[in-house]
């Protein structure tokens, strides 16, 4: 995906004769694995680094085309969100001082774009979601003016429908309908690039697939997606799910997303993963002017597989096979593209530390660990580490369960530390990056586990608003600071600063538990409901779901009091307002007083697409104004 000469795949020549290349670029690699050509050592590691951009009130700031065009590092590279970039550090021999090394290239190229972002108010932030994201950042207008995300957009559409539904269920549930592919762009990663010898791609990569949960379990950093609580890692289902090209089946139809762990191990080389990902999805696109690989054999020069590279860079394993030439030679390498970014520099590289160990020193012990556990088990384990980070129980060699903690404590961290000998990594360096994972274990404090206590210790399950970002503005902080998340102390209500950052737009701070009745219902339903939730405004919507009336606590009272104990056979469509005034989910705060005191109304309906979404009342407005006098007083 990293070229920019990509075109639609629509024309049916245009298709054919881009399979055509892809066909042959897969039969260039066969003839140079059998013919040895591509490099064995050394080891190698490498990252890839996504970012957020955030304002001063620690909303996203689409920034990411400015600050590519005044940018003269050719490592960094455009995301699909406006308000994300990333840059790829250059790989490094896994061997000596290597970790450091990778720090200090991260620290650099962080520091780099945050230069450039301070000159238009904004700052850099290392997050798996960003907690303060809302909704209505993720339009279309926020995409990247590139031509390949725009051919995303369209083939994604095309193939599944231009609506989609998104359900994920954690502690609270997350239901969304419409186009989706922007959700994508809530994700930031922090993908590992690890380097290996041809002969040896089945036997590590099975390897890799098996060590990914236990390394996510302990490096959790996204619980929050639009102000729900729902996985620890909850990019791995928000990113299976925004990207799904599939539809349903009238019936039971086996197909696999574009975004998965995979079906099974790997037997034989890295081409039964090309062979089958070919055989499973359509090309989402195409190129022109793709080199002939024979041609390029032919001159004793290295193919650069440009089709397959581009339709690679379409499907998303979580563990994902790339080749890949570097300084004149070609290799393989896994993409490890589970892991998110943050929560700071320190803890990527130590999740990279334990990762390779792992790899490497699982290597050593045991030549086919499919005979020792089966894909199944490990392909749960992916799951339940996603969502339950350390609480989950783990599936592991031996037919054993254990608990994510102690596996991790037990055997894992002197397996990792092992390998890393292997590699002859600097004993200072594994002994600082591998302590940073166990103190990260031990402590229980992982970066999705400090996002949840902080945010539970400022008030519980109201997450909107203030408490999110609180939340990033600690995160930004801390990492600031160059400080490991385990040693963070919870983040507090007041670190969200100036009440405007949490109150910009009514979609932050609305209520979206919403009670609603319909127009048949008794008066005598409103006003119980009333009286239980001590609500005074309570919407009305019809059979199909659109929003027809508001019953206010004012218009119940009337009623009441006009025809006494005859009220409760009274229906709500007597007594409701219809065609009440609405507003979308981003209209601004200041709109919504204006509105509400041009129309002399107690609440406003907050509706997209036909669809209620959220209320917001003059009892929100209290609230604010009474924390803004509070403050105003102090000072």
């Amino acid at each position: 995906m990293g070229t920019g000469n990509v075109e639609e795949v629509s024309a049916e020549g245009g298709r054919q004769d881009y399979v055509e290349s892809l066909l042959n670029d897969l039969r260039a690699l066969q003839l140079m694995l059998d013919q040895g050509s591509i490099e064995s050592e050394p080891l190698r590691v490498g990252a890839e680094q996504e970012l957020f951009l955030v304002d001063g009130n620690w909303q996203p700031a689409p920034l990411g085309p400015e600050i590519l065009a005044e940018s003269r590092d050719p490592h960094l590279t455009p995301e699909l969100g406006r308000f994300n970039l990333e840059f790829n550090c250059d790989p490094l021999e896994l061997r000596g001082d290597c970790l450091t090394q990778l720090e200090k290239q991260l620290n650099r190229s962080v520091a780099g774009v945050a230069a450039l972002a301070e000159r238009h108010g904004a700052a850099v932030l290392l997050t798996g979601i960003l907690p303060s994201l809302t909704l209505s950042q993720l339009k279309r207008r926020n995409m990247t003016p590139k031509r390949r995300y725009e051919l995303l957009w369209e083939a994604v559409k095309k193939l599944r429908g231009d609506s989609h539904q998104l359900y994920i269920k954690g502690i609270d549930e997350l239901m969304l309908e419409g186009d989706t592919v922007m959700l994508e762009a809530c994700n930031t990663a922090f993908q590992i690039h690890y380097q290996v010898a041809p002969d040896r791609f089945s036997q590590l990569y099975n390897i890799a697939q098996l060590v990914t949960a236990p390394v996510l379990a302990a490096a959790t950093n996204s619980p929050f997606l639009l102000g729900k609580r729902l996985w620890k890692e909850t990019r791995i289902a928000l990113f299976e799910r925004s990207i799904d090209t599939r539809r349903p089946s009238p019936h039971v139809r086996t197909s696999r997303s574009r975004v998965s762990f995979g079906d099974q191990w790997v037997r034989h080389s890295v081409l039964e993963i090309f062979q089958q990902d070919i055989a499973r999805f359509r090309a989402l696109m195409t190129h022109e002017g793709a080199e002939d690989p024979f041609e390029v054999l032919s001159r004793n020069e290295v193919p650069r597989l440009e089709s397959l590279s581009l339709f690679n860079g379409t499907v998303y394993r979580w563990n994902r096979p790339c080749y890949g030439v570097w300084q004149g030679k070609p290799h393989l390498r896994i993409e490890n593209r589970a892991l998110p970014a943050g929560p700071s520099v320190e803890d990527e590289v130590a999740n990279t530390a334990f990762l390779c160990g792992l790899v490497t020193g699982m290597a050593q012990e045991h030549e086919d660990i499919t005979r020792l556990i089966s894909f199944e088990e490990v392909k749960s384990n992916f799951s339940v580490a996603a969502q339950s980070g350390l609480d989950a129980q783990l599936y592991w060699l031996g037919g054993r369960v254990l608990p994510a903690p102690r596996l991790i404590q037990g055997q894992l961290l002197p397996l990792a530390r092992q390998g890393l000998r292997h590699c002859g990594i600097h004993a200072d360096d594994i002994e600082r990056f591998l302590e940073v994972i166990r103190q990260r274990v031990r402590r229980r404090q992982t970066g999705a586990d400090w996002l949840l206590r902080s945010c539970s210790q400022m008030g519980g399950d109201r997450l909107r608003g203030s408490a999110l970002v609180a939340v990033t503005a600690a995160t930004y902080r801390n990492q600031q600071q160059g400080r490991p998340v385990h040693s963070w102390p919870l983040a507090k209500l007041q670190e969200a600063g100036d009440w405007r950052a949490h109150h910009q737009r009514v979609e932050q701070y609305m209520s979206v538990e919403l009670f609603t009745v319909h127009p048949e219902d008794p008066v005598d339903l409103v006003a119980n409901i009333m009286d239980w939730e001590r609500v005074r405004h309570v919407p009305v919507e019809d059979e199909p779901g659109r929003l027809v009336g508001v019953v206010s606590y004012r218009s119940v009272l009337k009623c009441f009091s006009r025809q006494g104990v005859k009220s409760k056979q009274e229906r709500v469509r007597a007594i409701m307002k219809s065609d009440p005034v609405t507003i979308p989910p981003e209209t601004s705060s200041l709109e919504a007083v204006r509105l509400m005191r041009r129309h002399r109304i107690g609440c406003l309906p907050v509706v997209q697409k036909g669809r209620l979404v959220g209320i917001v009342t003059e009892s929100d407005f209290l609230g604010v104004a009474s924390s803004l006098l509070e403050q105003q007083l102090k000072e």
